[in-house]
């Protein structure tokens, strides 16, 4: 399946497809036209001798410099080569696959004023398997000028650069777009499977499944609540608990309010998801062209507050479902709560640890989710860079780091809440499981067996980490 980019429908689906499966890529033909169109703007107000910022001036503070025609090479090479500033270990081959998909969008919407040879040569490298070396560190976010310079290095180095096409490919956000593409991705995924380990909670604690009750939705109608009780009723269906007689008239609040807590969490990932799809197709550039004007315009479009304030709400939002699925996890292996063994022994009355110890690096994770959930987007920038000129800061890249680095805690944690629902549920003699939650703890069995009676806790739930990476335990 080749994605097509024109520069106006570019999803996040493309983005995975291309950036994690390789799958090719193609420039549509309408495209490459608007490039020429654009482009041709660009070079009348050049021969115009018009002042335009970065097409016949120096950028940031040496705008005031004059760049003339027999200039123009050097200068657009050397607006990659200074621009190269970045710092750290190389970025992860999918990130990078998406920013030069991102790249590619930008320069095909035609904004930019640039040849269409430039987004051919990034739809080549993205086909040919090309994997340009991109440090991870050092963008405030206000264009990713360091992790696109060393993109463009890589990738027209050799490439005759023309006017204006230097400043095109390293003043966009497509790095910290793409790598916010992907982090929301697997966010996406990690709710769904926080659902099914949720849902998984309750059969393995015998809830009162009354939180369900379809009224609580009409009663509190937000759209993520009446989303998450209705996948939390299918995941459940055919389970024994709708039949059951509840252990408890209320059970601990992070049973009682899964719903509300993960439906907050869907709502903010929507949120998310839609400012993102905007960002795939908008505007980052700094000049753009207008072309029914035959205008060239100054602005801050790559000022990305929309994308980041997002983010930091989505992991703001995603942090107190991972807390709570390690209080569950907790509560299940406590004996006055659950009604099972202390530990979730084999038979009370052991010596042995059992899965107790899991309680540690569940409150680790949890612990260290919280603290990335701390916003970057109101972070502050030092107003003497440039004279001034340069004095604000989005922290974008941090902002899509750091949810990255939540949901790979987040799915550590729910292997950990797998393992232990699973083990409560076999010592209540597997009741009858839903269809979905049933088919989850057996997939978790087949990594990880029961621990018997003088056996030491799993080791290893690599496996069950894997899994969920996987998609498989998504449900619904």
């Amino acid at each position: 399946m080749t994605v097509v980019v024109t520069g106006s429908d570019l999803t996040l689906g493309d983005v995975v497809r291309v950036a994690r499966e390789h799958v090719p890529v193609e420039l549509a033909p309408e495209a490459a036209e608007r490039m020429r169109t654009t482009r041709a703007v660009v070079e009348r107000a050049l021969d115009a001798g018009e002042s335009v910022y970065g097409l016949s001036t120096g950028v940031g503070v040496r705008k005031r410099v004059r760049v003339g025609p027999e200039a123009q090479a050097g200068f657009n090479r050397m607006l990659l080569l200074g621009h190269r500033v970045a710092q750290g270990p190389a970025a992860p081959d999918d990130a990078v696959r998406a920013a030069m998909l991102r790249l590619v969008n930008g320069l095909a919407a035609g904004w930019a004023g640039v040849r269409p040879e430039l987004a051919e040569r990034l739809v080549e490298a993205l086909n040919d398997g090309h994997r340009p070396r991109v440090r991870l560190l050092g963008s405030v976010g206000e264009a990713d000028l360091p992790q696109n310079a060393d993109l463009a290095h890589e990738l027209f180095a050799e490439f005759p650069l023309a006017a204006r096409e230097g400043l095109a490919l390293v003043n966009t956000n497509a790095f910290s777009t793409g790598l916010a593409a992907l982090a929301v991705a697997d966010a996406q995924r990690l709710l769904d499977t926080l659902d099914v380990a949720g849902a998984l909670d309750l059969e393995a604690f015998a809830a009162n499944p009354s939180i369900l009750h379809p009224a609580v939705g009409e009663a509190r109608p937000y759209r993520g609540l009446r989303e998450t009780l209705a996948r939390l009723t299918s995941l459940l269906e055919g389970s024994y608990l709708w039949d059951a007689v509840p252990r408890n008239l209320q059970d601990p609040l992070t049973f009682r309010c899964l719903p509300q807590v993960h439906g907050a969490a869907r709502d903010a990932l929507r949120f998310a998801l839609d400012q993102l799809q905007i960002e795939l197709n908008a505007s980052q550039e700094n000049p753009f062209v207008v072309a029914a004007e035959e205008r060239i315009v100054s602005a801050g479009n790559f000022e990305i507050l929309p994308l980041v304030a997002a983010l930091d709400f989505l992991r703001v939002a995603l942090a107190p479902a991972i807390t709570s699925a390690a209080e569950r996890l907790l509560k299940l292996m406590q004996a006055p709560q659950s009604g099972l063994t202390t530990g979730l022994s084999a038979r009370e009355g052991l010596v042995d640890d059992t899965l107790s110890e899991f309680g540690v690096p569940a409150q680790a994770l949890a612990a260290e989710a919280r603290l990335l959930a701390q916003p970057v987007s109101f972070e502050l920038a030092s107003s003497s860079h440039h004279e001034g000129i340069e004095d604000r800061i989005t922290m974008a890249p941090l902002a899509a780091r750091r949810l990255t680095e939540l949901v790979a805690l987040g799915e550590r944690l729910v292997a950990v809440e797998l393992v232990v629902a699973s083990q409560a549920i076999d010592l209540r003699r597997r009741p009858a499981l839903g269809a979905a939650t049933g088919r989850a703890h057996e997939l978790v069995r087949a990594r990880v067996p029961f621990t018997g009676e003088g056996e030491p806790p799993p080791p290893d739930l690599e496996p069950v980490v894997e899994l969920i990476r996987s998609g498989t335990l998504r449900g619904g």
